[in-house]
């Protein structure tokens, strides 16, 4: 399948479904089975591969470099720095830890995790240092509300996505922070497009599917990437399940669909704050 693409603001085509790697590379005895399944994923397409330093305190990274042996050119690979790390040398000094453990020598786009105590110019100062040294070729930032993202927009336009929380039962960035980041062309990363896999519970999603001849996992990731830049990146540790996740790209949801995806999760109607799980 050729996966489509959304474009970065500086001109780059990112792939709007790639494969998250929350909670993997956490235990030796899901290691190979984890794998197995991103290997699964690069060998039907997918190039898009989202860890982050916090994730299994690397071991996410570490699984994911082991996947990626031999397979670099080509891929997109991300990772994010914890709060706690975002100093101008910590940044510097997290980004290194990432790219040893990913067995690479750059980051095709690295994120600031979510806000913490160092002031946002210290840390996209080390961004940009990191740009020129070639250990990076963008950054952006994770878990920036409206008022975040504005702040920094004060300090550098070189910002190239946001990655939130997003899904049917998560809607609070259609009120606001989605349509602005569409209105800037700023893509919006949605982690956690099936809710964990609590999404498959819902009995008005399973009726949807069963229109569609689909899962209830397939409509919730076509749900979120019905939208104009948004990238999905479901997280699954069993390689059958990365073909299913995949094929939500050719379901096209009817309106009859999204009404009743409205009636059983309403959209906001005021300002929400940004959820984080």
């Amino acid at each position: 399948m050729t996966i489509p693409t959304t474009t970065l603001p500086d001109g780059t085509p990112m792939p709007v479904f790639g494969l998250g790697t929350w909670m993997m590379g956490e235990r030796s005895d899901r290691l190979r089975q984890e794998v197995d399944t991103i290997r699964a994923g690069i060998d039907q397409g997918i190039t898009l591969i989202d860890t982050a330093e916090m994730y299994g305190d690397g071991g996410s990274e570490r699984m994911a470099g082991e996947t990626i042996a031999g397979k670099r050119d080509g891929l997109f690979l991300v990772s994010k720095v914890l709060p706690h790390n975002a100093s101008r040398e910590g940044t510097i000094r997290a980004c290194e830890r990432s790219l040893k453990n990913l067995g690479t020598d750059r980051l095709d786009l690295y994120l600031l995790h979510w806000r913490g105590r160092y002031p946002l110019a210290e840390t996209v100062e080390a961004f940009e240092t990191l740009k020129a040294q070639g250990k990076i070729v963008r950054w952006g930032v994770s878990n920036f509300d409206v008022e975040d993202m504005d702040e920094l927009n004060t300090i550098s336009d070189q910002c190239q996505a946001n990655q939130v929380l997003y899904n049917c039962t998560r809607r609070g960035i259609e009120f606001d922070l989605l349509p602005e980041a569409q209105d800037k062309g700023m893509p919006i990363m949605a982690y956690s497009p099936i809710e964990q896999g609590r999404l498959a519970g819902n009995k008005a999603i399973a009726e949807i599917a069963r229109r569609h001849d689909a899962s209830p996992a397939q409509i919730a990731l076509a749900f979120v990437l019905r939208h104009k830049g948004v990238i999905a990146i479901p997280k699954t540790s069993r390689p059958d399940r990365v073909a299913e996740n995949l094929a939500s790209l050719k379901i096209e949801l009817t309106a009859k669909d999204l009404a009743d995806i409205d009636q059983a999760f309403p959209p906001p109607r005021r300002k929400i704050d940004l959820e984080m799980i």
